[in-house]
């Protein structure tokens, strides 16, 4: 359950502090004020995309936070497997620092974590609800997800869809094998032609590394002969002058006569004596590097040879030699698959049968468990939006079998009459938005109970909807609260009227820069607030009775309910 928000720097919030309630929060104020705001800052602290221009004009940075209590046991387990340690007392912290260069900074209880974290431990803390939902039952695709969700069909889904992507990669096997005689013919000629090249080839993996390393050494081994025969002399030294290591067994053995006077300087004649050797065994390293420094004209021409030939294998079958290896493991897997194709295709014809048996018999269960569960969704809808003032609305569910998708087999479309006498039609087609609202209401009631997530926030959900219908969501919400948290933006008063913490947004201007306020009202700002939203004039005595009427019905409702 979200128990309170931080928000700095966001768009006009300048900062803002917000707690929230276990029951029913509303949050109201004039259009433009900053209520989207607020669920775009909520949307960011879930690990939602966002954007730079969301920071205030001015401002380098932009923050929000989230504290959360009584976390479910799902989002403890989601927790667990992103390595992250739970509070004892159920709390979670969840931060987000959105900054001009586009980079992000978020942690959950105080540890660094990436977006993607935080979206996947959001989705079990917050369901956001708004008018994009609305559209999303005019789209008869996700009519589908909907009985899913009440069916709880996660398994039976993710069952058949293995089976379905098995099939299908069969089909594509077989359809590539499944060509004509003279293709096969052609393409067998090539592939054993490329075989027979890259095997007479003979690659190794590192091999042209090593042949430019070789031809390097080659063509420059004046160079390399004149320095190390350079550096041998410098330790060895020759007939007229000492080389380092010959001094250096000198010094060790002069400091060793030393240290027969003067024990303390024992330690130094050993260490100059070991350098001494140390230095003297480089010159026999050295000897060895220049006796095999042999410039062979013909083991040049061989390498530039080799490598021209690696070079043009290179162009047609991969730069690297891993690259070519692999071009002709699958060089030789398709020449096995064409020659032997008539028996490949035989049995994968015979597994496609078996799969698709398989296939088959899963998506029938997926599809008895939709139609099943249809008609118990249609009831449970039925009884919601007759309580939502809609009596006379008859709804149902069209389930038609359609060709195997990766869906399943079954087309399902909501239908609704919003008239007595009339047939059923397509949701889409005759909705309107007051009725889209009630209908996706009366979803989210029904789906609230199959739902792990605590917190469900509805914006602006009541759009079009005006009178008795907007009393009946009302009082909807008020009865989903004692289940759920309930977070809801909304312009309607009586809606309002039903709150247990009521928020009024609201924008001020000082200093040529607009600031947005949450302020938490109590029961004569409730009052006022409510009568602003019912005329515009919170001073007037009219609407004061009104907003005192919607509150009363509000309290005689919520007690009904204790």
């Amino acid at each position: 359950m979200l128990k309170n928000l931080k928000i700095e720097n966001i768009a006009i919030i300048d900062k803002a502090s917000i707690d929230f309630e276990n029951n029913f929060n509303c949050m109201t104020g004039e259009t433009g004020a900053g209520k989207s705001i607020v669920i775009d800052s909520i949307n960011a602290v879930l690990g939602e995309k966002t954007s730079r221009e969301l920071i205030r004009t001015g401002e380098s940075r932009a923050s929000v936070s989230a504290f959360f209590i009584d976390i479910s046991q799902t989002v403890k387990e989601n927790l667990l497997s992103l390595g992250l340690p739970c509070e004892e007392d159920g709390s979670l912290l969840i931060s987000r620092i959105i900054k001009k260069d586009g980079k992000n900074e978020c942690r959950i209880n105080g540890n660094p974590v990436t977006v993607s974290m935080l979206k996947k431990i959001g989705l079990g803390l917050i369901n956001i609800h708004g008018q994009s939902d609305n559209q999303a039952l005019m789209q008869r695709e996700s009519h589908r997800s909907f009985i899913d969700a009440v069916a709880n069909n996660e398994n039976l889904i993710e069952d058949y869809k293995k089976s379905y992507q098995k099939l299908l990669e069969i089909k594509s096997e077989i359809k590539r094998l499944a060509v004509d005689d003279s293709l096969k013919a052609r393409k067998s000629d090539l592939l054993r032609y490329q075989i027979d090249e890259l095997e007479k080839a003979d690659i190794k993996v590192g091999e042209r590394d090593e042949l430019m390393t070789k031809r390097t050494i080659i063509t420059n081994s004046q160079k390399l002969m004149e320095a190390l025969n350079e550096a041998y002399m410098s330790i060895r030294g020759g007939d007229e002058f000492n080389g380092a290591s010959s001094l250096l067994f000198n010094a060790a053995n002069a400091m060793s006569r030393v240290s027969q006077y003067m024990p303390d300087t024992e330690k130094t004649a050993q260490e100059l004596n070991d350098i001494a050797y140390t230095v003297d065994a480089f010159s026999s390293e050295i000897s060895d590097l220049i006796e095999n420094i042999a410039v062979d004209e013909h083991e040049l021409a061989d390498i530039e040879e080799r490598l021209d030939l690696l070079y043009r294998l290179a162009q047609k079958y991969g730069e690297t030699e891993e690259e070519m290896l692999s071009f002709l493991d699958n060089a030789r897997r398709e020449l096995y698959n064409i020659t032997y194709s008539d028996e490949i295709l035989s049995r994968l014809n015979e597994e496609y049968k078996i799969c698709l048996a398989e296939t088959e018999e899963k998506a029938a269960k997926l599809s008895h468990s939709r139609r099943e569960t249809a008609s118990v969704f249609e009831k449970r809808i039925r009884d919601e939006l007759i309580f939502l003032d809609m009596p006379n609305t008859v709804f149902s569910i069209k389930i038609e079998k359609c060709p195997m998708t990766e869906n399943g087999v079954d087309d399902i479309e909501f239908y609704i009459s919003a008239n007595k006498g009339e047939e059923p039609k397509p949701l889409a087609k005759i909705a309107s938005g007051g009725e889209l609202s009630r209908i996706m209401l009366a979803i989210k009631s029904v789906l609230a109970d199959k739902d792990n997530v605590d917190t469900l926030i509805f914006d602006e959900i009541d759009a079009g909807v005006s009178g008795r219908a907007a009393e009946k969501i009302a009082e909807k919400l008020c009865d989903v609260s004692r289940q759920k948290q309930v977070i809801c933006i909304t312009h309607l008063p009586s809606i309002a009227s039903f709150a247990d913490r009521h928020m009024r947004i609201s924008k001020s201007v000082r200093d040529e820069k607009t600031y947005t306020s949450v302020t938490p009202l109590d029961e004569d700002g409730r009052m006022a607030e409510i009568a602003r939203i019912i005329g515009g004039n919170e001073t007037d005595k009219a609407y004061a009775g009104s907003a005192k009427r919607l509150l009363d019905i509000a309290r005689k409702y919520k007690d009904k309910l204790q």
